[in-house]
């Protein structure tokens, strides 16, 4: 039986029924064309039945081995050739989380443990959730427990309040929990057994530590030395600390478009310590052409292929490649924008006031467009901040707020970017048109 191709299913659904990351899903219909919602008047996406099995269908070639991209290939070879890829398709059946061969007590395993922990987190129980945690952690090895458990559990907390189903203090509650189990874990970690030290930190203005803790742990593991520098580093820290204690490799992690053009500086600065310099996050698995214009190494997409990439940088295995030069018409922008920034955003402030748009929520919003331009034309293409808004028009979408004011907002913004940069303003000015089209 034919799927349905009638629109019917919000994104929450989708996101349920399949599985996939919101994040990866926008940059699969924006870079692919696959799937293809259709819109509600509002601008909401709506999916049909077809649209999520297209989904189940990609996801499991991924599983077989093919990339993104191939399956799409693969997907439209079938559709030139008139065959539906979809004709007699059935999902496999998920498979169990994987079990250590040791002594598990019956219907005990990572998942199920995530899901108590998830639960107690929820409640706003701490003593719930540290039993949780010190029966897995007696059960499974560390690096599972830390994996399966708090990174994934943090990450589905976060899912939650992105999908407005748990409050920021839920999330916030779980996210300090687990951060202070892996300092813990951090603190009482064997002696390094080996004599090359590796420094791991936040360029400035970056103040999630979970992922480069979680990193800071597993190379404790492994008989590193490992010094741990937290959030927000400036620069010249990091170049006294590689000084003082002879550092073998540099690590920095960002999460946003924001702190990765930090990180860029960053790594900028450092680059003359003749110290190798390895660096990952969110928004480099979100946006892997950014890594073209960072110094450095990137260190991909999972924590156990960060190790293994770790592991070759101390060993002189990796060379870095060229790093691409940013084009004049956007660092020229850039310096445009941040001279007169002060006058567009008082621009922009009375023509939102003016479509009785609340105080708040203009000023939040002059505040992360204004830091997220600056960040896209300093790391070269204004499409690097598309990813961001579609994050943000993903939770208006959840928290059903009308994106006729994100559309109204994004006008104000361009009209104001011509009135005070004119033709120097060109790549923002182009890029705020599209994105008013919701």
């Amino acid at each position: 039986m034919p799927f349905s191709k009638n629109p019917a299913f919000n994104l929450k659904v989708v996101l349920q029924e399949t599985k996939i990351p919101a994040d990866t899903l926008r940059a699969w219909e924006r870079r692919y064309g696959l799937p293809q919602p259709e819109r509600t008047a509002g601008g909401h996406r709506l999916y049909s039945q077809y649209d999520i099995e297209t989904i189940k269908w990609l996801l499991e070639r991924q599983g077989e081995g093919l990339s993104i991209s191939r399956a799409v290939d693969l997907w439209n070879e079938h559709h030139d050739s008139s065959v539906d890829p979809l004709d007699g398709f059935a999902p496999l059946p998920q498979p169990e989380a994987a079990i250590p061969a040791i002594y598990v007590p019956p219907n005990t395993t990572l998942e199920s443990m995530r899901a108590k922990w998830i639960a107690a987190c929820m409640k706003f129980s701490e003593s719930n959730a540290e039993q949780v945690l010190n029966q897995a952690f007696s059960i499974f090895p560390v690096e599972a427990v830390c994996t399966e458990i708090l990174q994934k559990g943090t990450a589905e907390i976060g899912g939650m309040w992105y999908e407005n189903a748990a409050s920021v203090q839920q999330e916030h509650f779980a996210s300090g929990l687990a951060t202070r189990r892996l300092n813990s874990l951090l603190s009482a970690s064997p002696a390094p057994s080996r004599n090359q030290t590796v420094l791991v930190g936040c360029p400035p203005n970056e103040w999630h530590t979970f992922t480069p803790l979680l990193l800071s742990l597993f190379l404790r593991r492994r008989g590193l030395s490992v010094i741990y520098l937290g959030a927000n580093v400036p620069a010249e820290d990091f170049a006294e600390t590689v000084k003082t204690v002879r550092g073998k490799l540099l690590i920095l992690v960002a999460q946003t478009l924001i702190t990765a053009a930090a990180l860029q500086s960053t790594a900028q600065e450092l680059a003359r310590l003749d110290v190798p310099i390895g660096y990952g996050g969110r928004i480099f698995n979100l946006l892997p052409d950014l890594a073209q214009y960072i110094p450095g190494y990137y260190l991909g997409t999972s924590i156990p292929g960060s190790l293994d990439t770790i592991e070759k940088l101390l060993q002189g295995k990796v060379k870095p490649g060229p790093v691409a030069p940013v084009k004049r018409e956007y660092l020229e922008a850039r310096d445009a924008f941040i001279a007169k920034r002060a006058g567009i955003e008082s621009s922009v402030r009375e023509k939102s006031a003016a479509h009785a748009i609340e105080a708040d929520e203009i000023n939040t919003g002059i505040q992360f467009l204004g830091d997220n331009i600056a960040a896209a034309l300093q790391l070269g293409d204004m499409k690097h901040l598309t990813d961001e808004m579609d994050w943000l028009k993903t939770l208006f979408e959840y928290h059903d707020k009308p994106l006729k004011k994100l559309s109204v907002f994004m006008k104000s913004y361009s009209q104001a970017v011509e009135k005070h940069i004119n033709g120097q303003g060109k790549p923002i000015k182009e890029w705020l048109n599209e994105q008013a089209k919701v």
